[in-house]
């Protein structure tokens, strides 16, 4: 993993560096590229529904435009961010984010953008918008612009392989888990020192359990918007999991998830909300299961 500090990407100061030097044990479940004693929250938002997705076509890294439903799905979401305490309530605070990082490619942009307009409409402040390519879809090779259908014909075995064992197989010229994992980690290193930067420092030692009271201080919230497949592996990094999980996490199109970092843990706070989401515009549990199995990204 690239350490950003020393790459020169990322300043420091003598009070950061101390308070980054004091980890947790490991055997408090923190992942070891997070700030010790960060007390913030992650937002992860799926890009809307795109043109590929109505067609079955796998996207992987390739470009694949917005459908009008999926800009209404971004829209929504971006409604949603803005009054975060209208019920039923997200689990973040009621105020602007942070930092709001997107994946470079088409999807996400847009979505994002979208986000950004809902939220200025309602008079809620945002950051500029940065692209980040850590955050950028699994890139699955030759697979990309194929149907499920066309895939297996012609690819059958490999495919099947990766559905069943993700880290041991990939689409040839496509990237394996591992590579993704480093460019993760190294995003999610370079946005969670930000965040820690200037901020105040958590102790486990309080309440661990929701409705003490303790564990919902104001903090730093960021909104990353990017891809199942991607989000996939933030999820493993971030909450210590070999990447063998791969297939254990779901993200849904407009979904919003929130993981908090409590003094340097990830905690799942909540996975796939969509009750923003208009009837029309909410995601089917039996496409999301069938795309899922397929190992489309």
């Amino acid at each position: 993993m690239v350490d950003p500090r020393r790459h020169g990407t990322l300043k420091s100061t003598p009070r950061d560096s101390e308070r980054h030097r004091a980890r947790e044990d490991p055997a408090s479940g923190a992942a070891p590229f997070i700030p010790g004693g960060l007390d913030a929250l992650l937002v992860l938002l799926r890009h809307g529904q795109t043109q590929f997705i109505v067609e079955n076509r796998f996207q992987g890294a390739m470009e694949a435009p917005l459908t009008a439903l999926g800009e209404r799905q971004a829209r929504m979401a971006g409604r949603r961010l803005a009054a975060p305490h209208a019920p039923p309530p997200l689990p973040i605070p009621d105020s602007s984010p942070f930092a709001i990082v997107h994946s470079p490619l088409g999807r996400a942009r847009r979505s994002a953008e979208l986000v950004v307009e809902e939220m200025t409409a309602a008079g809620r402040a945002t950051p500029p918008l940065r692209s980040d390519p850590g955050f950028s879809e699994i890139a699955q090779g030759p697979w990309e612009g194929l149907t499920d259908k066309e895939i297996t014909a012609r690819f059958g075995d490999a495919l099947g392989n990766w559905r069943r064992w993700p880290t041991r197989f990939h689409a040839a010229g496509g990237e394996n888990l591992d590579e993704v994992a480093r460019r993760v980690e190294t995003s999610l290193s370079r946005l969670l020192s930000e965040m820690a930067d200037g901020s105040v420092p958590g102790t486990m030692d309080r309440h661990q359990v929701l409705g003490y009271g303790d564990v919902g201080r104001e903090r730093r919230w960021s909104l990353v918007v990017a891809h199942g497949g991607v989000f996939r592996v933030v999820a493993c990094r971030l909450f210590g999991l070999p990447l063998e999980h791969f297939w254990n996490f779901d993200f849904g199109l407009g979904a919003i998830s929130v993981i908090e970092i409590r003094a340097g843990r990830a905690v799942m706070l909540a996975l796939n909300l969509y009750s923003h989401l208009a009837p029309d515009a909410e995601p089917s549990a039996g496409e999301s299961s069938e795309r899922n199995a397929s190992g489309a990204l």
